[in-house]
């Protein structure tokens, strides 16, 4: 029996890389791959682990621009076209100003595009012409403040605020929990967006149930961040139903009035833990 002729396969098809950045507790590789087309790889590299919980000292040990800069170093082999340090409160903590320097310290470091995670909610907010949000954060009160300033900073009204008070293993919160603190984030308070911090909450499959049932866009924090890195490099995140990376499913803010969005199956227990 001869062997089959495989050679009308070719090679393999082009690759474009993307870097990533993640926190050395980051949980979620797999939720970040699902905003991404095949056309492109993630390559991610964590931060050193540090025995310290979640809070703004973690925060700001994790997005030190020596750590930074190692972590770009270390892709530069793989040579991603972008780069993006995926941690929502790292690229908060120092404000307008030190996300910036964040972003340059990322480039300098490796002659790439750079971008991340509080930067890229800013571009969104922006990109949707947001001016009110409603806020969710899994963390303490003093890290949900700290985003709070930030928002603020850029010159948009917070119009409220949830947060569920963790220091651990926040990529174990179910989605039923996610929702629940979006609808008292937004709690009948006039909002033109309602966005979801930290990269290790899973939020994928909860955005277009929301903004369903809220007739608002919500915004995530991996979602806002692949979104952002993907721009970069001239493509588009996959993200059905979700109005940010998918303009049929956006809602006129002035009217709220839109397509009734399908609802996500109900996922199974033990893939939310």
């Amino acid at each position: 029996m001869s062997a089959m002729d495989i050679s009308f396969l070719g090679g393999p098809r082009p690759q474009r890389g993307v870097g990533v950045i993640a926190p050395f507790d980051f949980a979620l590789d797999r939720e970040l791959w699902r905003w991404v087309p095949d056309e492109v790889s993630l390559h991610l590299t964590r931060t050193p682990f540090v025995p310290v919980e979640v809070s703004l000292d973690l925060a700001r040990l994790v997005s030190e621009h020596e750590t930074l800069g190692d972590g770009v170093r270390t892709l530069t082999a793989v040579a991603p076209e972008v780069v993006a340090y995926a941690c929502t409160s790292g690229s908060f903590v120092g404000g307008i100003a030190g996300e910036r320097a964040m972003c340059e310290a990322m480039t300098r470091a490796g002659a790439i595009p750079a971008v991340t995670t509080s930067g890229a909610l800013l571009e969104a907010l922006a990109e949707l012409g947001v001016q009110r949000v409603a806020l969710v954060t899994p963390y303490t009160v003093s890290v949900t403040r700290a985003l709070e300033e930030y928002v603020s900073e850029a010159g948009t009204v917070v119009t409220g605020c949830a947060f569920m008070g963790l220091t651990r293993h926040i990529w174990k919160v179910p989605y039923r929990d996610v929702a629940d603190m979006a609808r008292r984030a937004v709690g009948g308070r006039r909002a033109d967006a309602l966005f979801i911090s930290c990269t290790n909450l899973p939020t994928y499959d909860v955005i277009p149930q929301l903004e369903a049932e809220l007739r608002m866009p919500v915004l995530s924090a991996n979602q806002v961040t692949m979104w952002a890195a993907l721009r970069r490099l001239g493509t588009r995140a996959v993200g059905p139903y979700q109005a940010l990376i998918d303009p049929s499913a956006r809602i006129d803010p002035a009217t709220r009035n839109g397509p009734v969005l399908p609802d996500v199956p109900d996922v199974p227990e033990q893939e939310q833990q």
